[in-house]
């Protein structure tokens, strides 16, 4: 956007320079108590906000589009503008106005972009969501190598992980990032990657992601010589987490937050779920968006944010060490043992607060005294827990009992000097506790006390003047002044009265006045009112330090409540929903005995209907063929046994009488249809992409679920791929796998193929309908019972019936043909030959009647029962012997 060749106002001329330094984001320019947009900011900001655009003067002959939110209430409107993928530039005003007129008149408020806005540099609690990260990540390649850096500066979480393109993709749909950093010559190729993670992708220059230069800025990042000392880095890796470094300084403007030292993730440290698997199973969020209907909905227990952050991390990537599960699963262990000590945990915990959050917005000073009071309270709260937490603690906890205490010297400052309730903002005042500072309390006294001597003046004037209406008022204009009415000012105005009060000004109705001695007390009033917020203003800023000087400790007692708060919520998840702990070894078995879903069983319960458990045995037979028709619960049963490997690993108890299980490093489910259209991409198609990925991707540690591969296409063209996919994972894969399909022929595959064996969910045929038993039992079903679910849906009855007719034509055929189905299609009666509809059957007359004459609630068990029987000998009667027409 250029200037026109005709002079621009001072002030347009300057936002159009500070427009063209940030092209690429909308400009919050600063005007008073708004923050206003300009040209095609305002337009694109007036659509996206619904507010109104107006218009501010002309550019080039044309009028400027102008829109506005106040500063007030501005993080609303950034939250809407982030969701909604806009980059946000806020300029502030930098000088008090009143400076800019000493320059002259038509001298313009100097301003400047303290901050950009982007969705992955929010820090404000109304900006996020208290109980999941925002992660902002940078992906660099160098040569060969990938690496994966990603931070959360709203808690200072920073990592980094060796990444080969390969699996990018899995990695971005474990964090989740709102934002990733990638080099402009690369953004091309991987924004679409980026994009299906839900990410925004935001090019960087090449050189942010230079390494050499990348490790002096993180040595002074981080205070420190080598970056040795925190890991050994490949030059990907420090690249990675250089950009992300350098996006920060430019979007912080030079103001870093808080940032814990890299922690350098080990590769294979963690289960691998590839994004299909995590949708599929619908681990942190559901198909439709959200938490409700999720793993991490149904189970988290959590109460305090970082509590409930960490469990979504731990089910995010599940760890594949065993001794980190087994300690950390120690430590549920513990609070489901000993339930007195884990309500006693949680009940404290419901009064700490997220002071990671706290601490990163004091960091970046857009902190305020509730921030500190939130500090002091949780260090309370440290304090008494440490008290409660004693004996022989399993190692997980014992640690982070330790860093519980040794926060008094910070606890004792903040308690002293900060109010019970703080108000939001500095600016407010009234947050320093009286008592903390002599100098503050001498001021706020005169500023105080100044109300009653100004009452006293009042009085004094009133007798002096013979006038006892005469009042002392206060307006921003003339400040304090004596006020009386027409009536009375005359004599005020004369000798000698006149010597006292000085005359002010006259009104309707009224006069004012003030005197020599007002005008003293005034000034002395202004003085200590502002006086005292500005020594508040200093007494804050020496908190602040005080608290940034304990940082690294602070941030290791918010780690050590999430810990305690996750074990105590995974130990009253496991009381409560009477769950088990699960036995877990280097071996390869996978023995589950009465296993849940936790999600469905939680529908099913408040619905008012049991769930029914299941075993699972993989161990002689690591692969499960799973045959039994829709709606039988084949998908369930896949999906609750994922589910319980990844709950074990992520060190919770799992909801199975018992379990045996061992380590699990990848897990891969292939359930459910769906096609992708945006990338012109069919049902069958995306079928085939996630197939093709488990058969390439999955070793003899994984665990694969998959549910009617080839269903999608032609019968024996399906039947061809899901025969040789179950070949290929017991021949190449070597992996535990369920295997579900409706292709009944392959069940001969269990007698050709050693380690597979069949199962199948039980139902119960009952007067041609279909009763579905949930029960997993070994052995084959017989058929798929799709004609009698298809009843069960509401199909028409005519339509039913003809399907009834095709089928057994087609099932005869095949038996006396060989199988070839094709050629019995011309032989089937033409469909306009189809049956009309049968009107619905309606029970015999007699029985009819007898049940009127029923009254259930007056019947014994017995009388029911011969009721029952009673009934059933009336209807065979009837069948023997049918009414004549």
């Amino acid at each position: 956007m250029s200037e026109p060749a005709a002079a621009v106002t001072p002030m347009m001329a300057q936002y159009l320079e500070i427009k063209r330094a940030h092209e690429g984001a909308l400009l919050f320019y600063r005007m008073g108590d708004f923050y206003e947009m300009f040209f095609d900011d305002a337009v694109a900001a007036a659509e996206a906000l619904d507010i109104a655009l107006t218009k501010r003067g002309k550019h080039l002959g044309e009028d400027i589009p102008m829109c506005g939110v106040p500063v007030h209430a501005a993080e609303g409107y950034l939250l809407q503008l982030i969701r909604k993928g806009f980059r946000v530039a806020i300029a502030e005003q930098m000088e008090d106005p009143a400076e800019a007129k000493k320059r002259g008149s038509k001298s313009v408020v100097a301003r400047d972009v303290v901050r950009l806005v982007t969705p992955g540099t929010l820090t404000e609690e109304s900006l996020l969501d208290a109980r999941r990260h925002n992660f902002l990540a940078a992906w660099c390649t160098v040569r060969d190598e990938g690496a994966l850096a990603w931070v959360d500066i709203s808690t200072g979480a920073f990592s980094v992980l060796a990444c080969p393109p390969a699996r990018l993709s899995r990695e971005l749909a474990r964090l989740s990032p709102r934002e990733v950093l990638l080099a402009e010559e690369t953004e091309r190729d991987w924004a679409g990657v980026v994009s299906d993670s839900g990410a925004s992708a935001t090019p960087l220059a090449r050189g942010a992601f230079d390494s050499e230069g990348g490790a002096r800025r993180l040595c002074a990042l981080f205070s420190v010589g080598s970056l040795d000392g925190f890991g050994a880095f490949s030059r990907a890796e420090i690249g990675a987490m250089a950009a992300v470094a350098e996006y920060l300084d430019l979007t912080q403007k030079g103001r870093m937050p808080l940032l814990r030292p890299p922690v350098q993730e080990r590769p294979g440290g963690a289960m691998q779920i590839d994004a299909a698997t995590r949708r599929s199973l619908e681990l942190t969020a559901a198909m439709g968006g959200g938490r409700a209907g999720s793993l991490l909905g149904a189970i988290d227990r959590t109460v305090t944010a970082a509590g409930a952050r960490l469990l979504e991390r731990r089910l995010s990537a599940p760890s594949c060490e065993l001794e980190t599960v087994l300690a950390r699963q120690a430590a549920v262990t513990h609070f489901v043992e000993d339930r007195a000590a884990g309500e006693a945990v949680r009940d404290r915990l419901r009064g700490a607060h997220d002071i990671d959050r706290a601490l990163s917005r004091l960091a970046l000073d857009r902190g305020g005294p509730r921030d500190m009071a939130a500090i002091r309270n949780t260090l309370a709260v440290a304090e008494n827990l440490a008290g409660r937490l004693g004996g022989d603690l399993p190692e997980v906890l014992a640690r982070a009992a330790e860093d519980l205490t040794g926060h008094d010297a910070l606890h004792d400052l903040l308690d002293a000097a900060l109010v019970a309730e703080p108000p939001l903002l500095v600016r407010d005042g009234g947050f320093i506790a009286a008592g903390h500072d002599v100098e503050l309390d001498e001021a706020r006294q005169l500023r105080d006390e100044g109300r009653s001597v100004i009452a006293g003046m009042q009085a004094k004037y009133a007798e002096t003047a013979a006038v006892p209406g005469l009042k002392i008022k206060h307006n921003n204009v003339l400040g304090y002044f004596i006020e009386t009415t027409a009536t009375h000012a005359e004599k005020m105005m004369s000798p000698p009265l006149s010597e006292t009060f000085i005359h002010r000004q006259t009104t309707a109705g009224q006069v004012r006045f003030t005197t020599v001695d007002l005008s003293e007390l005034e000034t002395r009033i202004l003085n200590a009112g502002g006086r005292a917020l500005e020594l508040e203003k200093r007494l804050y800023s020496s908190l602040r330090e005080a608290i940034i000087a304990e940082a690294a400790r602070l941030s290791a007692l918010a780690r050590a409540l999430a810990e305690i708060d996750l074990a105590a919520a995974l130990a009253d998840l496991a009381r409560g929903e009477d769950w088990c702990r699960p036995h877990l070894s280097t071996g390869r078995a996978f023995r589950i005995v009465g296993g849940r879903h936790p999600v469905v069983e939680q529908a099913l319960r408040k619905a008012g209907e049991p769930f029914i458990a299941n075993d699972c045995d993989l161990g002689d037979s690591p692969i499960w063929l799973l045959t039994g028709p829709n709606m039988a619960g084949k998908s369930t049963f896949l999906r609750q046994n994922a589910l319980i490997a990844i709950l074990a690993q992520a060190g919770a108890w799992v909801p199975a009488a018992e379990a045996e299980i061992g380590l699990v490093s990848q897990v891969f489910s292939r359930v459910g249809a769906a096609d992708d259209l945006a990338r012109g991409r069919s049902t069958f198609m995306v079928e085939m992409v996630e197939t093709a990925a488990i058969l390439n991707q999955a070793d003899d540690r994984a665990l694969v679920i998959l549910d009617e591969i080839g269903r999608g296409t032609a019968t024996y063209d399906g039947l061809s791929i899901a025969w040789a996919t179950l070949e290929h994972l017991n021949a190449v894969n070597r992996c535990r796998a369920i295997f579900a399909t409706h292709y009944h022929e392959m069940a001969g595959l269990a007698d050709r193929l050693d380690g597979v064996a069949n199962a199948t969910v039980a139902v119960k045929e009952w007067e041609g309908d279909v009763i579905f038993l949930h029960e997993v039992r070994r052995g084959t079903a017989d058929r798929s019972y799709g004609v009698q679910v298809a009843r069960l849906a509401g199909l028409p009855a005519s339509v039913v019936e003809r399907a009834r007719v095709v089928l057994d034509a087609l099932e005869q055929g095949e038996r006396e043909g060989g199988g070839k189905r094709e050629t019995l299609v011309d032989d089937l009666p033409l469909f306009s030959a189809a049956p009309p509809p049968q009107p619905a059957k309606s029970a015999p007359p007699e029985v009819e009647a007898r049940l009127r004459e029923v009254h259930p609630d007056g019947l014994t068990p017995r009388e029911a029962l011969e009721l029952v029987y009673e009934l059933e000998g009336a209807g065979a009667r009837v069948r023997e012997d049918p009414p004549r027409p």
